[in-house]
């Protein structure tokens, strides 16, 4: 949300006079479901809570003026709105809904995002929030109740704070290891994706307020993000970054539907009527609402036909389209009244089916338990952490060392986080801010610590022994600091930010020079990786020891000092394929980059780059199926993860007939309790396609202890989209399957029959 958030960096100056006091903290404290407005529900129908959500929105559709329908379909942006017809109470933040009291239709109050309630740029002075881990970090830990609790838990600080919609619910599928905005989103696989947002987007909405799901559909890459065009064929996307949004849309049902940026097969995606109308609305029956991503509408008409229902933060458009334009538009029949009404009818039917309507926004700030808070946080970050390597159990530590060195990457301080839209100031404070000095993102992000100090950790659980930092700016220097520790740590970072793609996924600056010259003094060295995604990792022989932390939260440090001493035992598993080098990924290179790079002013006008193409060329084999198609070994494959314990899979049972299922046994065979994640892999026998995961579930056993798992294949995995029908297709025939640890090391295999079978678009 580039627009936005550049206004917002030049509006400071508007804010101080609305902002909040200040942090809220205290018990936590849900506000109590009230009536949306009067009790007469003769005169006023649609507050019946009883009703079905559709009944009451066309109730309450039939008692609107034309004005008020209008003001629906267009939220204000609080730092730009100096219309005379803006509201007057609305909070520094993304946007704004105007209520409209005669009907009991309350404001609509938007903060983004999926990460917590941001505050970037500090719009609201002193505000913070509790700071989850990143998306790559939720979908690291496999754990769709996870995904619920943090869900439930950033929505509940929301609803505290004043505001009924959150922008969270990123599914967009990780395409590229380089992305700049992978960070935010849940990986490369559309049953692990769809599967953990939409769990993480009912979480928001049990606090009777909106969650989107975004960005609709393949907003891949950052770079030219306002200029590119996606091109896929129709079968590929369906199979893949739409069967993410679908799976995420039925299980949490979002209120609003976010559209992207960019084009979509020659369309922008907030015009793209195959997008909106076909898929969204048509064949999903989607009932809710479309909103457009903040600077990403480029016409009144078009963009109302072909499905866009509310313009958001119009002011950071080239134009109000939904305003004056889209009157004049309906009153000249030029856009049918009809389709008006669908768009407010849609707005209502959010509102309503998420509770809105039945527990209008607070008027006042509510106490929030931050403690509380703060440790579904660290148990997000603790499920995440991925144990990549560990040679002759270096990890987990001994607390009996007597000396560790850490080296690099602010660990003294705190961890590293994104940056963007999702920023979330944190509850404890941010201990380092680094303006950047050029590029798209250079007017509204600052590169942020969140203060949860690693060194600080490290030192609480080895209290006997002596504990060093080295900021690790001279490899020699840190060598020599490592050369006698018992253990030397290398924390090492890569930041990543919406609005830019990384030129490289190479670590940056000279830390892969530090990391070698660590393990080279030291055998005893383990990394830690506080990154937005992969990077590659040229010094992974000499280093017996790697744990990918990704970007941990606020409670990061205390989470991976858990993991290192063995208090936690790691159970993550990659959601992102690490590639071992970087032409292995289908685009080596950032699409666009050069044009942006070459540009007077580094690409800040994003409107000013030169449109350009992007061809997805591995369909809807992304991830972890593009390396198979290539026959790629990558450093290490989608689902990989190690633990301080050792799990078995025996007794395999697969059937078929009409739907595949498989049950195997897990039983821990080590010494400590842990957590795995059996994976379940399909394939038609005729190799026809990579393979694809059908199936997973987290389970924690005590050592000796053995479950039974029972997994059904999602039949869409299994299918092929039939453009032609259209709908999905089982073809019939035998399907081989796999138990597996990764996607590249399977444990168990069999095969079953099944029968032909077709499922609805």
């Amino acid at each position: 949300m580039l627009f936005r958030l550049r206004h917002v960096a030049r509006s400071m100056a508007l804010l101080a006079t609305t902002a909040l006091a200040g942090p809220i903290s205290g018990a936590h404290a849900q506000d109590p479901v009230a009536p949306a407005a009067s009790n007469d529900s003769a005169a006023r129908p649609w507050v019946d809570p009883k009703l079905p959500a559709a009944a009451r929105a066309e109730m309450l559709l039939s008692a609107m003026t034309l004005e008020e329908k209008l003001a629906l379909v267009y939220t204000w942006f609080p730092p730009l709105a100096k219309d005379p017809a803006a509201p007057t109470d609305m909070i520094p933040s993304a946007g704004q809904q105007p209520a409209i009291p005669r009907l009991g239709i309350p404001a609509l109050r938007e903060t983004d995002a999926s990460l917590g309630v941001a505050n970037q740029v500090e719009q609201r002075k002193g505000d913070t929030a509790t700071a989850l881990p990143s998306g790559l970090a939720l979908a690291a830990s496999f754990d769709p109740k996870l995904a619920y609790e943090s869900g439930a838990m950033i929505g509940g600080e929301a609803r505290a704070k004043r505001f009924n919609v959150m922008l969270a619910g990123g599914v967009n599928l990780t395409r590229d290891p380089w992305g700049g905005r992978n960070f935010e989103y849940l990986g490369e696989d559309p049953l692990l994706a769809g599967t953990l947002a939409g769990e993480s987007i009912k979480g928001i909405q049990s606090n009777h307020i909106i969650s989107t799901i975004k960005h609709f559909a393949l907003n891949a890459q950052e770079t030219g993000r306002f200029v590119m065009d996606a091109r896929i064929g129709e079968a590929a996307l369906r199979e893949s970054d739409l069967l993410a949004f679908q799976i995420a849309i039925e299980r949490g049902k979002p209120g609003s539907v976010m559209c992207a940026y960019m084009s979509v097969n020659g369309d922008f995606a907030c015009e793209n009527a195959f997008l909106l109308n076909t898929v969204l609305k048509q064949d999903w029956a989607y009932p809710g609402f479309v909103m457009s991503d903040w600077g990403a509408v480029h016409s009144t008409v078009k963009a109302a036909r072909n499905g866009l229902d509310q313009q958001s933060g119009g002011e950071l458009d080239t134009h109000m389209f939904f305003r004056g334009d889209l009157k004049k538009a309906v009153e000249s029949g030029e856009l049918p009244m009809a389709r008006l009404d669908d768009m407010t009818r849609r707005i209502l039917n959010g509102m309503f089916a998420a509770g809105v309507m039945d527990a209008p926004v607070v008027e006042a700030p509510q106490p929030i338990d931050t403690a509380k808070n703060a440790e579904v946080a660290q148990r997000a970050a603790e499920a995440g952490i991925v144990l990549l390597k560990n040679e002759k159990n270096l990890l987990p530590l001994a607390k009996t060392a007597k000396r560790i060195v850490l080296i690099g990457g602010h660990a003294d301080i705190g961890v590293l986080s994104g940056g963007g839209s999702s920023q979330v100031r944190s509850t404890g404070g941010i201990p380092l801010e680094i303006p950047l000095k050029n590029g798209p993102a250079a007017s509204f992000v600052r590169v942020t610590w969140h203060a949860s100090s690693p060194l600080a950790a490290i030192r609480a659980l080895a209290p006997k022994a002596r504990v060093d930092f080295v900021d690790g700016s001279d490899p020699d220097a840190a060598a020599a600091a490592a050369r006698n520790a018992d253990l030397a740590i290398v924390w090492a970072t890569q930041w990543t930010t919406e609005a830019e793609d990384p030129e490289t996924i190479d670590l940056q600056g000279n830390q892969n020079a530090v990391i070698a010259a660590v393990a080279a003094a030291n055998p005893k060295t383990a990394v830690v990786l506080n990154t937005g995604g992969p990077v590659l990792m040229p010094w992974l022989k000499q280093v017996p020891a790697v744990l990918a932390a990704w970007y941990p939260g606020q409670r990061g440090g205390e989470a991976v000092a858990r993991v290192l001493f063995g208090e936690v035992n790691p159970s993550g598993r990659l959601p992102i394929t690490f590639p071992a080098s970087i032409d292995q990924a289908p685009r080596p290179g950032v699409p666009g980059f050069e044009q942006i790079k070459a540009s007077p002013d580094r690409g800040q006008d994003v409107r000013a780059i030169k449109p350009f193409e992007v061809e997805y060329r591995e369909g809807s084999d992304v991830g972890y199926r593009w390396y198979a198609r290539q026959g790629a070994r990558p450093a290490f494959p989608f689902g990989f993860g190690l633990s301080y314990t050792r799990f078995d899979y025996t007794n395999l049972k697969v059937e078929g007939g009409a739907a595949l299922k498989v049950s195997f046994d897990v039983t821990n065979r080590g010494k400590r309790e842990g957590a795995d994640v059996p994976q379940f892999y399909v394939t038609p026998a005729t190799g026809a396609r990579p393979l694809r995961l059908a199936g997973f579930e987290r389970v924690t056993l005590k050592p000796g202890e053995t479950r039974r798992i029972t997994l059904v294949a999602e039949p869409r995995i299994v299918a092929d989209y039939d453009t032609a029908r259209p709908g999905w297709r089982v073809a019939a025939g035998t399907y081989r399957v796999a138990i597996a640890r990764d996607a590249g090391q399977p444990v168990l295999t069999g095969a079953a029959d099944l029968q032909e079978r077709r499922l609805a678009p």
